[in-house]
């Protein structure tokens, strides 16, 4: 039994070093008929699988870079996502070692950092910022001991030039390229792991930048004893001579496991020579098929699946395994992540335009507009004063509630980066939820106080300050609801474009079941359920219980020749509308915040809980 290598820290303190091995790995893409096999019959044929990776053998040693190389295809991010355990060890055949024991993968997705190809950060928190709220996150001992790591880390990445400096991305400006890819492998090392695994860590970066960050990683390996496995596509010279360990896959088999001389040696005893000002990686992958393949059990360049009664997912927990015993729990408590979380979103609503500065300028020009137009429409009597009213209300209604779904690109955006933090461990799914619903609390108030005190005075409603009041809290509510709604869709659509499709058609189904334009008695049994999930049907209600309610019953709305035709008391009642729910509208929308939340809940740990399992 392999015992845990020992390897002196920066600090001059003892920690434990990992050696990664695979043994007859296998993964093959999951077909239709596997995904959907239960409602078909048992006796049917199993389909020939395609397999990405076949019988891989290889090992990762601390103390190296041990690089997985090939063309594209050939299962090189595969191979890195099922070490990372980013693929379910349920659909993988074959054993992945941890110092001779098979590996825990929700203690080692802890343990280790693991960087993707496409850089999950925020764009408008600087380097030093993004740094420090991962150390929170990631590490015990509050913000001195963070800061402490953090301050370590931007000298080691070579970033102290850019720290004040925001990420940027997309259409924000930043920070190159180089020195963001440098900010994602630096969020992934707040912990200080002893292994790390990177994807693709120069893709899309010229050759000074590409080399800068190889470079990083060796000093690593050498002055920490790290155990790093990366994947690369075509190195140059001086990236190729910093590896420790290659290992060439092609049509997701091994051609080589080994140094980069012993792969020389071995184009050479193929007969084949090497041109000049090509290296020989480049070389290899060119000429894979003219390569023996390597495998541990036998010379035999055929390939066949080593079942020898192994049981798929054997990624299980060994009661010796060591890294059993050092498994991580959270880092912080449930307050302290609400607290970190909150802070964060405070700042990237605050420096979000499109969410912050142009949400309060709409508010405040939406109001004005509004209220000069519908400006004391009720000062006439009649049915056409009334239907203006009612449309005023409508409209309003519309426009807090479509407004509000301008946010889904954000959280999109942020569903992506929570994915990465969750999946290793960093915070918990019930901390980020209750962060995000109470950041937006004050911030939605505002922009409802912006939009009401404007248009409330302007249009005339009731002139008293029980009724704005009333007024601001339904419209908070409404706004609320809305943000509720697009949080919970953005945690289920897969994109964009389909996540608009969706809000807009239920948004257009409310207002259509609402109750302005068909009356709950004129709506057919069978829809009669969307008349009471609409979220226009309850606002739209407590803005008329408001306005003709209580002391306002007695005002008249229609009259003929001096007398009164219609009462507002009258009115509520042709609505079929009680005094009484106007609280119990308000609690109703509450319900529907705090549904939408839990339901988000609920999909972002099923989310986490598939990406975990």
């Amino acid at each position: 039994m392999e015992l845990p290598v020992t390897t002196p820290d920066s600090d001059g303190r003892k920690k434990v070093s990992y050696t990664i091995e695979t043994r007859n790995l296998s993964y093959a893409l999951p077909s239709l008929y596997d995904e959907f096999s239960w409602i078909f019959c048992c006796n049917n044929p199993k389909r020939p699988q395609k397999f990405i990776i076949k019988d891989v053998d290889c090992e990762a040693r601390p103390g190296e870079i041990t690089a997985i190389a090939g063309p594209s295809g050939a299962g090189k991010t595969t191979l890195l996502e099922i070490l990372a355990g980013k693929i379910s060890s349920t659909k993988v055949t074959g054993q992945v070692l941890v110092n001779g024991h098979p590996v825990n993968a929700n203690c080692f997705r802890r343990l280790s950092g693991y960087v993707t190809q496409e850089d999950a950060l925020f764009p408008l928190l600087t380097v030093e910022e993004t740094l420090m709220y991962s150390a929170l996150m990631r590490l015990q001992g509050g913000k001195k001991e963070a800061a402490n790591r953090v301050g370590v880390l931007i000298k080691e990445l070579g970033l102290e030039h850019v720290a004040g400096s925001r990420v940027g991305g997309g259409s924000n400006r930043g920070i190159s390229g180089g020195e963001r890819r440098r900010v994602s492998i630096g969020v992934e090392l707040v912990h200080d792991p002893v292994v790390i695994l990177i994807d693709e860590p120069t893709s899309g970066l010229d050759s000074a930048s590409a080399l800068h960050v190889i470079s990083l990683l060796q000093e690593m390996v050498a002055h920490q004893g790290k155990t790093i496995v990366l994947t690369i596509h075509q190195p140059g010279f001086r990236i190729l001579e910093l590896f420790d360990r290659l290992v060439l896959l092609s049509n997701g088999c091994v051609v080589h496991n080994g140094s980069l001389e012993y792969l020389e040696e071995r184009i050479k005893f193929s007969s084949l020579q090497i041109p000049p000002h090509i290296n020989v990686l480049e070389f290899a992958i060119d000429v894979t098929g003219s390569i023996v393949i390597q495998t541990s059990e036998t010379p035999n360049i055929h390939f066949h699946l080593k079942d020898h009664g192994e049981k798929k997912g054997s990624l299980t927990t060994s009661k010796h395994n060591d890294m059993v015993e050092k498994c991580p729990s959270y880092s912080n408590s449930h307050i302290e992540e609400i607290l970190i979380l909150g802070g964060r979103f405070c700042k990237n609503i605050f420096r979000t335009k499109q969410l912050f500065a142009t949400r309060i300028i709409q508010a405040l020009l939406a109001g004005f507009i509004l209220g000069s137009i519908f400006m004391n429409v009720d000062n006439n009597l009649g049915q056409v004063a009334l239907q203006t009213r009612l449309g005023f209300f409508a409209f309003s209604l519309t426009f807090l509630l479509s407004t509000m779904t301008e946010g889904l690109p954000i959280f999109l955006q942020e569903r992506a980066i929570f994915m990465r933090e969750t999946s290793r461990g960093a915070y918990r799914v019930s901390s980020y939820i209750v962060a995000n619903t109470f950041v937006f609390l004050p911030f939605l108030l505002m922009v409802a106080l912006l939009y009401t005190v404007p248009v409330y005075w302007l249009v005339g409603l009731r002139r008293n300050m029980d009724g704005f009041l009333y007024f601001v809290m339904v419209v908070w509510m409404v706004l609320l609801m809305s943000n509720s709604f697009t949080a919970c869709f953005s945690a289920l659509v897969p994109n964009f474009i389909m996540g608009t499709s969706i809000i807009a058609g239920l948004m257009g189904s409310f207002f259509l079941f609402s109750g302005y334009f068909l009356s709950k008695e004129k709506i057919p049994n069978y829809w009669i359920f969307m008349h009471y999930l609409s979220l226009f049907k309850y606002p739209f209600e407590c803005f008329l219980l408001n306005e003709y309610g209580g002391k306002g019953g007695k005002r008249c709305l229609e009259s003929e020749r001096g007398d009164c035709k219609l009462f507002a008391i009258d009115f509520l009642r042709q609505q079929d509308l009680k005094e009484s729910q106007k609280w119990s509208n308000l609690a109703v929308m509450l319900c529907f915040i705090l549904g939408y939340r839990v339901l988000c809940y609920l999909i972002l740990w099923c989310r986490c809980y598939r990406t975990r399992n």
